[in-house]
């Protein structure tokens, strides 16, 4: 993806273990509105599976993902669907 992907909030979920950053994400995209952006930021590396299959299940969009210096970031967008 050439342009940069623009996250309405950003949460850092740095040095927490899976379930934690899925868990904190879904919170965070309670108080959302559909089409936002959250951009999430984890250091396990169990988030790189358990991100993408949340945001498929409940209903969101994984826009991009990426990983620096050790760290997995996420872009999701808030969908219609579920929680």
């Amino acid at each position: 993806m050439t342009a940069e992907t623009v996250a309405d909030i950003t949460l850092d979920t740095r040095g927490t273990l899976c379930p934690l950053p899925v868990i904190k994400a879904r919170l965070a995209m309670d108080k959302m509105k559909p089409a936002q952006v959250l951009q999430l930021l984890a250091s396990d590396p169990g988030a790189k599976a358990d991100v993408p299959g949340w945001a498929r299940v409940a209903g969101h969009r994984l826009l991009r993902q990426e990983e620096r210096d050790e760290v997995f970031i996420f872009w999701v967008q808030k969908g219609e669907g579920k929680q």
